[in-house]
């Protein structure tokens, strides 16, 4: 709890320099449970608008921004995305997210300065604050024994694309706990533990209720397991079972 108060301190500070100095606050990258603590405080911030973004669109750590609600200039997000790539892709590992972040830890970073990391075949792109990049850059040059190269991604329009492995299933009804047990083929009730836990989020909403029932479109998250999309409904079965189809991000 003392944590939560601190680091709901924390925010208001931000929000009131904001009002005060007339500028935009930046908050570190947050997870989930830390959006949802910042967004409950907006009923306390008059003045003050918050907006959150983390480099790309559905990106789940993202920095919140506070400006005042009349504020007269534009201003960017401090946010750099950065590639790593194998020096030599013919003698390179294959190397996972805990690699990448084990690795840029390793190297003295805070966890609070990085945003997502999105790895996909012998590369990733890892989004992180302007005032770590050139760090990251000069000092990173080897991840497990593969020697890596890092360069600055400008263009979003060079950032990979969302990767989703298609799952379906079926359930008695389109209950929260039964989408996330059919996504990661998990029992229903050993599933009860991460809702009840305070572990789940849709759309970046905290849920604790079990029988909580999503929307087509929605995205679920679970600290710990991953997320994943809820596309639709596929129909009903003959014992009269509702068929659902999800895309989970890889």
């Amino acid at each position: 709890m003392e944590k939560d108060d601190f680091f709901i301190k924390r925010i208001r500070e931000l929000a009131n320099l904001s009002y005060q100095r007339d500028i935009v606050t930046f908050s570190d990258f947050l997870n989930l449970n830390e959006q949802n603590l910042v967004k409950s405080q907006a009923a306390h911030l008059p003045g003050i608008v918050m907006e959150s973004f983390g480099g790309y669109d559905q990106a789940e750590r993202q920095m919140i921004a506070f400006h005042p609600d009349a504020l007269a200039f534009s201003w960017e997000y401090p946010i750099c995305c950065l590639k790593i790539e194998p020096k030599a892709v013919k003698f390179s590992e294959a190397l996972s997210h805990r690699d990448y972040l084990g690795t840029i830890l390793g190297l003295g970073v805070e966890r609070s300065v990085i945003g997502d990391i999105l790895v996909q075949e012998h590369a990733a792109w890892v989004f992180c604050q302007e005032k770590i990049a050139d760090f990251i850059e000069e000092n990173l040059c080897r991840v497990k024994h593969t020697t890596v190269l890092v360069s600055r991604v400008w263009d979003p329009e060079e950032f990979p694309e969302l990767r989703f492995a298609p799952v379906s299933g079926t359930c008695s009804s389109v209950r929260l706990d039964a989408l996330i047990s059919i996504a990661f083929q998990s029992s229903r009730s050993s599933m009860v533990q991460f809702i009840e836990g305070g572990q789940v989020f849709v759309n970046g909403k905290l849920i604790t209720s079990n029988g909580y029932e999503p929307k087509e479109g929605d995205i679920i998250s679970v600290r710990g397991k991953g997320r994943f999309l809820f596309e639709k409904v596929s129909g009903k079965t003959k014992k009269g079972r509702t068929g659902v189809c999800l895309l989970k991000y890889v």
